[in-house]
């Protein structure tokens, strides 16, 4: 029997995860799906096949038998609709960022364990295939002890409105992508390594005129064991997605692309219908990209939740890997704010991340 599954949103990364579902996930059945919009839930369940359109979650939730929650929705809904989903018995599975602040991700956490249900941040990249190559391959020792990593993610600008409202999204670049980062150093060291501190400096110097959000940030992390991370990430870079990896340890060293390698170099005069993500144009010199859902490791992180759901497994991304994830995006903020190093833990007195650096909060926060 198939395990049954609602699916939250009709966006760009629904679609992903709908590609996914279909092509690689055979044990699982999509029932529904919700969008706050009826003619966008009604086009994407036509599009895809699925019986059952709702814009009212509370009924999605009463009337259809889903076992699983996908929660691919704008960032400021991702708390609600994951405790709602817990509260109606169902196991969750959300998109990055787990939530906009740390109290809504302590809320999620504790819904889930009181109801006895599984809670899965959506880090693709702790699936990806070349980049778990590389993780192997520093787990045979090829390169020795690891002291410095390096994340780079950048592309001109995100695929949906709500992203440059800073009151829907919660900040900018970095909660959007550099995200991505701070998970994957964690999972590179081990799932729940020490960190010590957090660098920020960010800025906007593209899309002013759209959003207060940084555009562009670089952020250093200090793990324990004097291992230093740099997440270098971007919504100004023009020419499609740029998604790559550099691991040195003090035996060797490894990089990988997560585009470059899976793509054929094209040259076209008149253009064509897909690149790959976040490609202004097609014509000229391209790079087409070769199984790009599959290459980022949607597939593989939706078909381990449904495995750990039908078999009783734990996912090996949690609802408190987000929540860490978050507390150094908020550490971040406040360190481009002040220009100072924020030790860890951090406890902010603000609500969203991006207030500490627009200086929204009101009272001073002390580190």
């Amino acid at each position: 029997m198939k395990t049954k599954v609602a699916l939250l949103g009709t966006g760009f990364i629904a679609d992903i995860h709908m590609e996914s579902y279909d092509r690689f996930v055979p044990e699982a059945e999509i029932v529904a799906v919700f969008s706050r919009n009826m003619a966008n839930a009604e086009a994407f369940a036509m599009k895809h096949g699925i019986p059952a359109w709702y814009t009212d979650l509370n009924k999605l939730l009463e009337e259809t038998d889903c076992e699983v929650v996908d929660i691919c929705l704008p960032n400021f809904l991702h708390a609600e609709a994951a405790i709602k989903a817990a509260n109606a018995g169902k196991h969750v599975i959300v998109e990055k960022p787990l939530a906009v602040t740390l109290e809504e991700a302590d809320e999620m956490i504790a819904a889930s364990r009181r109801n006895g249900r599984l809670l899965m941040y959506a880090e693709e990249l702790a699936f990806a295939p070349k980049f778990e190559r590389v993780r192997s391959l520093v787990q045979e020792g090829a390169i020795g002890d690891i002291y410095m990593m390096r994340k780079c993610e950048k592309h001109s600008g995100p695929h949906s409105g709500w992203f440059w409202d800073i009151d829907l999204a919660g900040g900018g670049v970095l909660m959007d992508l550099g995200c991505h980062a701070i998970a994957w150093f964690r999972w590179m060291l081990g799932g729940n390594p020490d960190i010590r501190s957090v660098y920020a400096t960010m800025s906007t110097v593209l899309h002013g005129d759209k959003t207060r959000a940084e555009d562009n940030s670089i952020v250093i992390i200090e793990f324990g064991e004097g291992v230093t991370c740099i997440s270098d990430d971007s919504w100004a870079k023009h020419g499609g997605m740029e998604d790559k990896i550099e691991v040195y340890g003090k035996e060797g060293v490894c990089y990988a692309d997560l585009f470059m390698g899976n793509s054929a170099l094209t040259y076209s005069k008149n253009g064509y219908g897909y690149a790959m993500e976040k490609a202004d144009t097609t014509q000229g010199w391209t790079f087409t990209i070769h199984e790009e859902v599959f290459n980022q490791g949607y597939p593989h992180e939706l078909k381990h939740f449904i495995d750990c759901v039908r078999n009783g497994g734990q996912p090996k991304v949690t609802g408190e890997d987000g929540r860490a994830v978050l507390e150094v995006i908020y550490a971040a903020y406040e360190s481009a704010r002040t220009g100072r190093k924020v030790m860890l833990p951090f406890a902010p007195k603000v609500n969203k991340p991006i207030d500490l650096w627009l200086g929204n909060n009101e009272e001073e926060v002390t580190i």
